[in-house]
């Protein structure tokens, strides 16, 4: 099982191909696989056919899935992108920290 610095929810700028430098937040992560989702960023065109009768088909975009090692965390404090670091708090808690301003993530 690999280990992701990105959880659902976090904000991610993607840092290389042709979607590169936008912004998005993350929808869904495949650890296994390493693949993140992100929103609004490699859009692909999907064609649907209707399921059942009365439903209408057609051509459909969605969020298509990105190499986590292409992606890296946004701090919500300073709003620049980092590799969170870790730190260990006095009660033995484990948190990201940003390498910028040092704000826990």
């Amino acid at each position: 099982m690999n280990t992701l610095h990105l959880k659902t929810g976090d904000t991610a700028v993607v840092l290389s191909g042709k979607e590169k430098g936008k912004q998005g937040k993350v929808l869904s992560v495949n650890p296994k696989k390493g693949m993140v989702v992100v929103e609004g960023v490699n859009m692909i065109t999907c064609h649907q056919k209707p399921r059942r009768q009365g439903e209408t088909g057609g051509i459909v975009k969605r969020e298509g899935a990105l190499r986590a090692c292409k992606l890296m965390k946004v701090c919500p404090k300073c709003g620049k992108p980092t590799r969170p670091a870790a730190k260990i708090l006095e009660n033995g808690q484990k948190v990201a920290v940003c390498k910028k301003c040092g704000e826990t993530i």
